[in-house]
């Protein structure tokens, strides 16, 4: 469990975040929805501590994280696995290489161990023969299974992902989704997606958080939000939708 407690981010005289404070449940799939801007994206970073809080605690499994030497919470990121929006695989790495990357930097394991992890974590997301493939070779679903290989590579107790269906088409994106669905039952992670996706969070969303101009307006249930009375995200939620529409018009011509 990773809980957010009375966070306040401030940039110079701007506030992103005001006084949020949620709790992402294990074994679920937490989302975190809301426009371009209203602080999602800030939020997430802060968790994992790429952002630093002006104010607050971020609590992994009670352990008050941004309050941890930068050692003690080297530790707890070695329990974190991370999907960041584009892949952020490493061109000069060929798929092999990006996937034993944490095992690099976090194991003493010897190389053929590493070498069988790896090939797990690939099987496990449905690549198989890629190993030696470099990223520029991969599809953009290719791509992002093999972050995700990459993610589960320590097995983690907590998966955070940044728009992991970001650029993907409709189908693909259904396939990462259901994917990241099964590790999170599978290995009873805490998982936080930050999206824009509702398809994403009307099929995975056991938990969802919106979030507005830097607060949380609403949280609840995927069986929840289709009876929201938040104009806020009843607007979201629309907008979205005639998006899709619109663009399986244009698809269509």
């Amino acid at each position: 469990m990773i809980k957010v407690r009375d966070v306040i981010v401030r940039f110079g005289e701007k506030t992103i975040l005001n006084n949020v404070s949620t709790i992402f449940n294990r074994g679920k799939t937490n989302l975190i929805i809301g426009r371009s801007g209203s602080g999602k994206t800030v939020l997430l970073k802060s968790i994992i501590g790429l952002v630093k809080i002006t104010q607050g605690d971020i609590l992994y499994d009670g352990i008050v994280f941004n309050k941890l030497t930068f050692m003690t919470q080297k530790e707890i990121r070695k329990e974190v696995g991370m999907i960041f929006q584009g892949s952020a695989l490493f061109d000069s790495m060929n798929v092999e290489k990006n996937v034993m990357l944490p095992l690099d930097m976090f194991t003493e394991m010897a190389l053929e161990e590493k070498r069988d992890r790896v090939n797990f974590c690939l099987n496990r997301v449905n690549l198989i023969n890629v190993n030696r493939l470099a990223p520029s070779e991969l599809s953009g679903g290719m791509k992002k299974r093999v972050a995700i290989a990459r993610a589960i590579a320590l097995n983690p107790k907590y998966l955070l992902c940044d728009e992991p269906n970001s650029g993907l088409d409709p189908h693909t994106s259904i396939v990462i989704d259901n994917l990241i669905k099964e590790l999170t039952d599978e290995y009873d992670m805490t998982t936080i997606i930050n999206t824009h996706d509702m398809n994403s969070v009307l099929e995975i969303g056991d938990n969802i958080t919106f979030i507005h101009q830097g607060g949380i307006e609403w949280e609840g249930t995927k069986e929840d939000i289709l009876h929201s009375c938040n104009n806020h995200l009843d607007e979201l939620v629309f907008v979205s939708k005639l998006g899709k529409k619109l663009k399986k018009s244009v698809i269509g011509q």
